[in-house]
């Protein structure tokens, strides 16, 4: 069986890049994570605590992007996904971590970073 959480286009603002102005200025980061998760008790319940609470997701998501600044968003997205792991109702997650203000002299669309992890693979 394989259920999914899946929360789509949180915004928040971080300090993380390679550049100075990047630390210093910040900008907004776009995280999607997808929670992989057997719904079957809270379906039968219909209760939350049978279940990951999205909300409390969002907000430990929150909590690693506005928090310590690292360079890379391969760094980042690793951070979130431990975050997302540490429930162990969370079988695996993947995490995309989106760019949009990056530093790059040219018109782009996006920039991303997509990561898969799994409970086995913390």
């Amino acid at each position: 069986m394989s259920d999914h959480i899946a929360l789509r286009g949180l915004v928040v603002r971080g300090h993380h890049g390679v550049f100075e102005h990047e630390r210093t200025d910040g900008q907004d980061f776009v995280v999607d994570v997808d929670l992989e998760v057997d719904t079957t008790v809270a379906a039968r319940s219909d209760e939350l605590g049978d279940t990951v609470d999205y909300g409390a997701v969002a907000a430990a998501v929150a909590a690693v992007v506005s928090g310590e600044p690292v360079n890379l968003l391969e760094t980042l997205a690793q951070r979130i996904a431990s975050a997302c792991l540490a429930d162990v109702r969370v079988t695996s997650v993947e995490v995309s971590v989106h760019k949009p203000q990056a530093p790059i002299p040219l018109t782009f669309g996006d920039v991303a970073v997509t990561i898969v992890r799994s409970q086995e693979h913390r």
